[in-house]
């Protein structure tokens, strides 16, 4: 039925009007979004046939046009711009129109296919389970494969000592495992804050029809659907849940948060990787291709500059949905579908985000030890450690002489009458950066 259907349109006049009055951008509805709402439909057909409420034969195959959508099978069928009427409404009409035609005579869109629905409950529900399901899927492990990248790098780089950093000024002494440690926790933090939304981010307010009330729907019916489903947790308060997208906010949020980490991360391995005459030249970032169109040999940071794009878009995507989110006046918020819209780039960005900057950037840096290690010698901070032997002030006078005399801090402490075995106990690199730790 469906293969046969495919070469013409199969949704009806709402869809239609839609479309001619939605000419903003050229972007649709999310698609999983859309695979979404399919379910819904499917489900909803089915559960009102348990119900009694529907006509079983004409609920199957509601039910089987329903699971078409959902498996993707019918994407273009939805042309409508995502900046539309901010309840989705236009989309969850579509659909209706879409699923009626697929499953045949006597299926009609709104008493059947939206039989104890309404666009207000239906549309905000298939957003929230969508993002849940596709964060799941592919953000979760994303970031648990740039964390695990990280993590290696950090274990290998152990015993790699290098000057430590602040404001960025000269400071003590840390390893080059110890950085990467923390980088490698800021993902795994990012990913923990990520999930601990999403279980806020699943209660949606299917069976809460218009404003909340659920007329018009069985009171059996929300959470029947959710079962149906195996994913949607019952809503606080219907009313809670119909009028605020406050879940997504704080999902997002912690969207947002991973993007700063990831912002950093990019920046310092930018930094380190600098030169290669007159930078840093800590590290050696894969090179990956010609990093310029006029002069030869140069390459450039690529990747990091990639995420830290992203980055940036996904921290703007994070004021469009808090704008958004603001606009909850009385029973219903209505600007939806530019909320699903942001949401869903920034979980795909962020996705090949992670995974781009693990593959071809953190599984394939290489640390110039030597570099490193002259650095961390040199650091006029290393004289921190004698501060216990010596005093801060005295400690000061050996750094101002050392810097104006480019000497090493050993030698001027030594004409100051510290002795060999003190500077041998205090300044041992690696012990410094083990810090307090034994």
């Amino acid at each position: 039925m469906a293969i046969e259907q495919e070469r013409h349109e199969l949704w009806g006049p709402e869809t239609s009007k839609a479309v001619d009055n939605f000419t903003v951008s050229g972007e649709r509805v999310p698609a999983p979004v859309l695979h979404w709402l399919g379910r819904i439909k499917a489900a909803a057909a089915r559960v009102n046939a348990d119900l009694g409420l529907l006509d079983g034969d004409l609920a199957e195959r509601i039910g089987r046009a329903g699971d078409e959508v959902a498996d993707g099978r019918h994407d273009h069928q939805f042309p409508i711009d995502v900046f539309q009427t901010g309840s989705g409404t236009s989309t969850n009409m579509n659909a209706n129109e879409v699923i009626a035609s697929l499953a045949g005579d006597a299926a009609h869109a709104n008493d059947h296919v939206n039989m104890g629905q309404s666009s207000n409950d239906v549309f905000p529900s298939a957003v929230h389970l969508a993002a849940v399901d596709t964060v799941r899927s592919d953000l979760l492990p994303a970031l648990e494969r740039l964390a695990g990248s990280l993590t290696r790098k950090a274990d290998e780089w152990t015993d790699v000592v290098k000057a430590g950093r602040t404001h960025m000024m000269d400071a003590v002494p840390v390893t080059l495992g110890q950085e990467f440690g923390g980088y490698s926790a800021q993902i795994t933090l990012g990913r923990d804050r990520v999930r601990d939304a999403l279980g806020r981010a699943a209660e949606i307010p299917l069976g809460g029809t218009a404003t909340g009330t659920g007329l018009n729907t069985h009171p059996e019916f929300g959470e029947r659907v959710r079962e149906k489903l195996g994913l949607g947790e019952a809503p606080r308060d219907h009313f809670e849940a119909q009028a605020n997208r406050d879940g997504l906010v704080e999902l997002h949020g912690a969207l947002k948060v991973v993007a700063v980490s990831l912002t950093k991360i990019a920046n310092d391995l930018v930094l380190m990787g600098s030169g290669p005459r007159t930078g840093l030249v800590e590290l050696a970032l894969p090179e990956l291709q010609k990093g310029s169109s006029i002069m030869p040999g140069k390459v450039n940071p690529v990747i990091p500059e990639v995420v830290l794009q992203v980055a940036a878009q996904v921290i703007g995507n994070d004021t469009a949905i808090t704008v958004a989110a603001t606009q909850g006046n009385f029973e219903l918020n209505v600007r939806v579908p530019m909320i699903a819209r942001n949401l869903f780039e920034s979980i795909r960005m962020l996705k090949a985000a992670c995974h781009m900057l693990a593959e071809k950037c953190i599984d394939g840096l290489e640390a110039n030890e030597e570099i490193l290690r002259r650095n961390a010698e040199s650091t006029p901070a290393i004289v921190t450690a004698l501060n216990p032997y010596i005093g801060y002030d005295r400690g000061t006078e050996i750094v101002k002489e050392a810097m104006a005399s480019e000497r090493t801090i050993r030698e001027v402490a030594i004409e100051h009458g510290v002795d060999e075995e003190t500077l041998d106990k205090a300044l041992d690199l690696r012990s410094m950066a083990r810090g307090s730790k034994p």
